[in-house]
């Protein structure tokens, strides 16, 4: 394969959340806050995010294994072992981590939001705004 992807991050997470390993592996299992920080050439992009917005942020999930193609689901052996691309699993070829988050406050240069379960340094590649047909 030779075509080659040119990904940049827009800013970085910043958590209390610090080693994979003890994660919530999803928003929903007490995920805590976090803020966006949004890199001062794209803050320009940001403008017109409110308090109230409903986002998917696309991440980078710098600390995944790219080699890993099959796991046990929710790394629970007695799971039958299943390709990535059927679960959520962090660790796969392309680890784009996909969230879907509620935005509680806005400030020049960041972002906070709720319920976000990647790791303080976690690259974001992208913010888009959930689509009320997607509520």
């Amino acid at each position: 394969m030779t075509d080659k992807l040119n990904l940049i991050p827009i800013g970085y997470v910043r958590s209390i959340l610090k080693d994979r390993s003890t994660a919530p592996r999803q928003a929903q299992e007490q995920a805590p806050s976090a803020r966006l920080e949004i890199l001062a050439e794209f803050a320009q992009a940001a403008e017109a995010i409110r308090t109230g917005d409903d986002l998917w942020l696309f991440t980078w999930l710098h600390q995944s294994r790219r080699s890993t193609l099959q796991v046990h689901p929710r790394s629970d052996l007695g799971n039958p072992l299943t390709g990535v691309f059927s679960t959520r699993s962090p660790d796969r070829p392309n680890p784009i981590g996909l969230h879907r988050v509620l935005v509680t406050a806005v400030g020049a240069g960041w972002i906070d939001v709720n319920n976000l379960e990647a790791i303080d340094g976690t690259p974001i590649l992208d913010i888009k705004p959930v689509l009320a047909a997607e509520r």
